[in-house]
């Protein structure tokens, strides 16, 4: 029986993607078009895609307007919000009544301590072009359902919840008890389980994808992760978070996650 490969893109949008994207991620088009290219060439051998997409508001824990200093100003993008720039008043939501909440939540974050919360511009805001997914890669993903009988891609939102950052396609940073979307995504866990390779790719390998081959294989366990296989040249860091997805391939290889390219993915290998 043929082996199912199931792929695995994290967030291949616009405002990612394209060099004029709001969160412009360096080389991102150019891994997209490697991917879309790989996707055309082994079409009949994939099982299943699934797509995730980040999807917030404007006012987001993670984005400038959600947050006022002591001037009345938002943060600028790339801002680290500490618990004690906080409770010290350095930073207050701009709604001033969630203060003991989001001083609550970025003490959960701290605790945690995968990342700060960090301020990013504004990008994938609901209805906009930068949620769309890149121009190559949706046509490629778009052959795949027209010449594969039956298949439909599996597009995964995330990042609704303005109260919590949402890396992760598996789970919320702080997952809200209150909002099942936050929780753990366990229809794609159960799916993903049934495959025999998870090809994995998008962006960004220091943050939204780092986190979600992290958390799958939290989820599967040691015996599984060795079904997990990063393409190399089809994810980049966020400019300045080199090292984070260095550390996170390094980290991950050591549980014996696979790694190829886009040109030397070969299906009939496996």
């Amino acid at each position: 029986m043929a082996p199912r490969i199931k792929l695995l893109i994290i967030d291949p949008e616009d405002d990612f993607c394209k060099p004029d994207g709001a969160l412009s991620v360096k080389d991102a088009d150019k891994d997209m078009s490697r991917l879309a290219k790989m996707v055309k060439r082994i079409l009949s051998h994939i099982r299943d895609i699934h797509i995730t997409q980040d999807a917030h508001h404007s006012f987001d824990v993670a984005h400038p307007p959600f947050w006022r200093n002591v001037s009345n100003k938002h943060p600028d993008p790339f801002t680290i919000i500490s618990a004690d720039d906080v409770e010290r008043g350095i930073w207050t939501p701009s709604v001033r009544s969630l203060r003991d909440k989001m001083l609550s939540y970025v003490r959960a974050l701290e605790a945690s301590a995968r990342y700060p919360l960090c301020i990013w511009p504004e990008h994938c805001l609901i209805g906009s072009p930068g949620m769309n997914i890149v121009a190559d890669l949706f046509a490629a993903v778009s052959m795949w359902e027209q010449e594969k009988a039956g298949a439909i891609v599996d597009y995964v939102t995330k990042g609704s919840n303005p109260f919590t950052e949402h890396y992760s396609a598996v789970k919320a940073e702080v997952p809200d008890p209150k909002d099942l979307s936050t929780q753990i995504n366990t229809g794609l866990i159960e799916t993903l389980k049934e495959a025999d390779l998870i090809l994995c790719a998008g962006e960004a390998g220091s943050h939204c994808l780092a986190n979600t081959v992290r958390d799958i294989a939290e989820e599967f366990g040691d015996d599984y992760v060795k079904k997990l296989m990063l393409i190399e040249d089809a994810t980049s860091p966020v400019p300045g978070f080199e090292t984070q997805q260095d550390e996170f391939i390094h980290e991950m290889v050591g549980r014996q996650m696979q790694t190829t390219t886009t040109d030397k993915f070969d299906p009939r290998k496996i």
